[in-house]
């Protein structure tokens, strides 16, 4: 869908411009359009879930340590989280003894098992999330289970290049 850099000139961008002799005008003031507070745009938060202590149930003994209603709570905020609009989900991580740390040095990749932090930072699964603000990202954070079970989110904007 091509959008309009100024709502007053639709969406065709033939209308965008008049050419006058070899110039091209645009039909709107690049001020306005660059002020104009009804384009606002929305925020990407990058919602980092760091597991800490969380049950999951990738641990058997520990995901038992929760009722089955606690369980089936967990699975229904995450679907529920899932189709917040504004929500992208993400995808869960394997272990972080699984990972592999690169870094070049002197020209060569250098490798290392497993994450450059302590298990219990480690990130276990992300999603990013579209928001007016941040308050609204802070809030959706609190509804993530990871956050209420021993573990922590991280709310980071997305920077587009």
């Amino acid at each position: 869908m091509i959008r309009s850099p100024y709502p007053s000139c639709g969406a065709d961008p033939s209308r965008w411009w008049v050419s006058v002799g070899e110039l091209s005008i645009p039909t709107f003031s690049f001020v306005l359009w660059a002020t104009d507070p009804e384009e606002e745009e929305a925020m990407k938060y990058l919602l980092l879930i760091h597991q800490g202590d969380t049950p999951t149930p990738r641990s058997p003994e520990a995901w038992a340590t929760l009722s089955e209603d606690e369980q089936k709570a967990v699975y229904a905020d995450y679907q529920a989280i899932n189709q917040t609009p504004g929500v992208t989900p993400g995808l869960g991580l394997d272990a972080p003894e699984t990972a592999t740390t690169v870094r070049v040095q002197d020209g060569r990749t250098l490798t290392t098992d497993g994450p450059f932090v302590e298990l219990k930072e480690a990130v276990g699964g992300y999603l990013l999330f579209e928001a007016d603000d941040l308050d609204a990202a802070i809030e959706l954070a609190a509804r993530i289970p990871a956050a209420r079970l021993g573990g922590a989110i991280e709310v980071r904007p997305v920077v587009e290049w």
